[in-house]
């Protein structure tokens, strides 16, 4: 009886799993049932979207999510040239990584309309736009599997990769050197999430990854946040190198990452307040200039 009692207490313990289990189940075979290409017709064919020149246009944007009363973003308005590069910064919660998910076409504005090189995103071909366009997140997604593997992710899949053009973009993203130097270069498996390797390494790799793709338009959504000092310099020097020739949006708390930009959008509430270069804003004492009081970047030189 004490070892049938010992046994059933086993098998009961997992009973709270067993239930979950049952519910995941029963929502991925529903997700598998689903049309995930489901959306707003648009205009456009993946053959027929031309190559973009990376023309970025908000106008007069109001955006809530989907079950939320409160408006993110509140009639904003940015006009971001093709191949400039541009940041937003301000407070948590003022609509910043928004912007970075309407421009990828996540999410559509409630009114008003984005535009890439006067076209709205809503009469372009989804899959044909983020084949042009590219995110590097604060924590990047790697999957398990070999290095070679991550970094043609997102490729076409019938494209052939030379093995310079792989070396030529992991050396643009300084993390060809630690590949080399790995028993089986760049066969190495990363294991789950990349776990072999450090958050700046695996940064780096994205933006490796991100270089192959040659996309038109680059969003950076907090790319540098989450690493050290160290890290942050090598990963910002990467970036730097992927931001020539594109249009850049960067999405930053830490503002020595960003005071090259060619222009600087103050976001609160979901309101553009302020913009200009990092010198401009000092000078009109507003809202960037307190930020950068309270990083103390004032003394540094652009």
């Amino acid at each position: 009886m004490i070892f049938g009692a010992q046994s059933a207490a086993n098998f009961f313990g997992f009973g709270p799993d067993i239930t979950k289990t049952k519910v995941a189940s029963q929502r991925l075979i529903g997700l598998l049932g689903t049309d995930i290409r489901e959306e707003p017709a648009s205009d456009t064919k993946p053959s027929d979207t031309p190559l973009l020149k990376g023309h970025v246009q908000l106008k007069n944007v109001h955006f809530s999510y989907p079950g939320r009363s409160a408006a993110v973003l509140d009639d904003l308005s940015l006009n971001i040239p093709a191949g400039s590069f541009v940041a937003l910064v301000g407070h948590s919660g003022c609509g910043k990584s928004t912007v970075i998910s309407l421009a990828s076409r996540l999410y559509h504005p409630t009114s008003g309309s984005i535009t890439v090189d006067g076209i709205d995103l809503e009469n372009l071909d989804a899959h044909a736009l983020r084949t042009q366009l590219s995110v590097v997140a604060q924590e990047p997604v790697l999957f398990s599997g070999t290095i070679r593997e991550n970094l043609c992710m997102g490729l076409p899949l019938n494209e052939e990769v030379s093995e310079e053009r792989i070396a030529k973009a992991c050396q643009d993203a300084n993390i060809e050197s630690l590949i080399s130097s790995l028993p089986e270069g760049y066969n190495t498996a990363l294991g789950n999430k990349g776990v072999q390797l450090s958050g700046g390494q695996r940064q780096r790799i994205a933006i490796a990854r991100t270089l192959l793709r040659n996309p038109k338009i680059l969003l950076l959504d907090e790319a540098t946040s989450a690493l050290d000092s160290e890290s942050e310099h090598l990963v910002q020097e990467a970036l730097d190198r992927a931001a020539e020739g594109r249009t850049t949006i960067s999405v930053a708390h830490r503002l020595s990452t960003i005071q090259r930009a060619d222009k600087i959008f103050v976001l609160e509430a979901g309101k553009l307040v302020e913009s200009g270069t990092h010198f401009e804003l000092l000078q009109k004492k507003g809202r960037y200039s307190q930020f950068v009081k309270e990083q103390d970047l004032g003394s540094k030189s652009p």
